[in-house]
């Protein structure tokens, strides 16, 4: 192995696919020496669902050619992460491994594991932060624990000093010699997508370009009215930032800031979209300190609810295909199948309606969605459907049963969100529409000239059958 100033650094890069505002990889590029920016899929991309891990390829694309744009390029290797940088390090005689942190269980376990091999190697082994506005250790509560609910965390951060955004590194210091790389081609990271690739594309522009072109032309044209219309699914009113953040295209660090000039030019909706960055961080907090949440109910007791398990049931298979006969929650399933993902307030809709209505348990819906989001994220797909279902953190007291029906009545009160995504119901539907068909498997053997199912379920039968067994459960 070389030693001295001259050995490289190897970056390991993760869910952190940006140059601008990141802290480790500057410090990395500022150390005058060279660096080898490297991607490994092991078994964390290889155990992805279908839209996040064709998702994760067009990100990789992208980051790829910025870095060459700057005279570096992405290394990329498939397989175990601790034997891949064992390798790399012999190949390129570096002495260091950096990299930048992530919070989920299995990558904190995978990480403090190589860290700890790496340093008895006698290598710099670093990591750093950048995927979060605070680390999760960082934020506690008087008595020294955790934050449960959300109100009391915004309340303990909203002041704190958040440091200015870095810039992209001046330069990439280059190694004399590349090492081998694989070909993204060969890893088929959208094989699972079938013929949906071709459809959700169309709604789909990765990389850390796009993701600040969609920051700042939501802060010019819609931040000012985001608490009033972001509820509402049928306008272009949300950041629509979440797959950016969940691959680390733009920082979150450049969200706060840009929230907070907005709030100083005195548009109104600035504060509640900061509440929203915050209630990501919550999400984060949450796991790291609970990290059953992933794969068990947050709250004690509701082991007892008796939600069915089966996700091959017809009902939940009504519920997957956007065909339960309800048709604020079938839209929804539709927009998610052909752009990839879900307008959060149809995601709690759709949510309720399987965790109450259908009695099923929230883990087959949180498990559908980590296959067909594009926006997938570990932390906030557990809290929001643990909210939803009634298990996770929510200070509100009563039993929450979301009536579709009334929701679009509130929400969508001229049925523009839903005649925007269900054919069925239409003589002459829109493309978007159409485009479900073409998108979803052809196993479903759904076609737009089907008749509308009756529903699976009838709301009030539904919300009855929720609420007693909720009772049941309490006693």
């Amino acid at each position: 192995m070389m030693d001295g100033p001259g050995s490289p650094i190897i970056f390991w890069f993760r869910r952190d696919l940006r140059l601008a505002d990141h802290p480790g990889f500057f410090d990395a590029c500022r150390s005058g020496r060279p660096v080898l920016p490297v991607f490994i899929a092991d078994e964390s991309v290889s155990g992805l669902g279908a839209a996040p891990k064709w998702r994760l390829g067009l990100g990789l694309e992208v980051f790829s050619r910025a870095l060459m744009a700057r005279g570096s390029r992405l290394i990329l290797r498939r397989g175990p992460a601790a034997q891949v940088l064992r390798d790399l390090l012999q190949e390129t005689g570096a002495d260091a491994v950096w990299w930048s942190r992530l919070y989920d269980p299995q990558a904190q376990a995978r990480d403090s594991a190589i860290k700890s091999d790496l340093k008895t190697q006698g290598v710099d082994a670093r990591s750093f932060a950048g995927h979060l506005l605070f680390e999760p250790w960082s934020v506690s509560t008087g008595s020294g624990g955790y934050y449960k609910v959300y109100s009391a965390m915004w309340r303990a951060v909203q002041g704190r000093e958040i440091a200015a955004a870095l810039p992209p590194p001046a330069q990439i210091p280059p190694p004399a010699a590349w090492p081998r790389s694989d070909d993204l081609q060969t890893w088929r990271l959208g094989a699972a997508m079938n013929r949906g690739a071709a459809v959700v594309q169309a709604h789909v522009a990765p990389g850390e370009d796009a993701a600040r072109a969609r920051l700042d032309a939501f802060v010019e044209t819609a931040i000012a009215d985001y608490k009033e219309l972001r509820d509402v699914p049928a306008l272009d009113a949300t950041s629509r930032l979440s797959d950016y953040l969940s691959l680390g295209e733009i920082s979150p660090r450049l969200l706060w800031h840009a929230g907070q000039r907005a709030r100083d030019a005195r548009k109104t909706g600035a504060e509640h979209f900061l509440k929203e960055v915050v209630w990501r961080e919550f999400a984060y907090h949450l796991m790291y300190h609970a990290p059953h949440m992933l794969s068990g109910n947050w709250k004690e007791g509701w082991d007892r609810f008796p939600w069915q398990t089966e996700a091959d049931a017809p009902e939940v298979q009504a519920w997957k295909q956007g065909r339960t006969g309800i048709p604020f929650v079938d839209a929804a399933m539709r927009e998610l199948y052909v752009t990839g993902r879900m307008h959060n307030r149809a995601r709690m809709i759709v949510a309720s309606y399987l965790t109450k209505h259908l009695m099923t348990h929230w883990k087959v819906g949180m498990d559908w969605f980590a296959d067909c989001l594009v926006d997938w994220d570990p932390a906030a797909n557990a809290m929001g459907w643990q909210w939803v279902a009634g298990s996770g953190p929510d200070a509100t007291p009563y039993f929450r049963v979301f009536n579709p029906d009334l929701q679009q009545k509130k929400f969508d009160p001229d049925g523009v969100y839903v005649a925007r995504w269900l054919a069925e119901t239409q003589a002459d539907p829109p493309e978007t529409a159409l485009s479900y068909f073409r998108a979803v498997p052809r196993a479903w053997g759904v076609a737009a000239d089907d008749p509308y199912p009756d529903p699976v379920m009838a709301l009030d039968e539904g919300r009855k059958r929720a609420l007693a067994a909720y009772q049941l459960r309490s006693v």
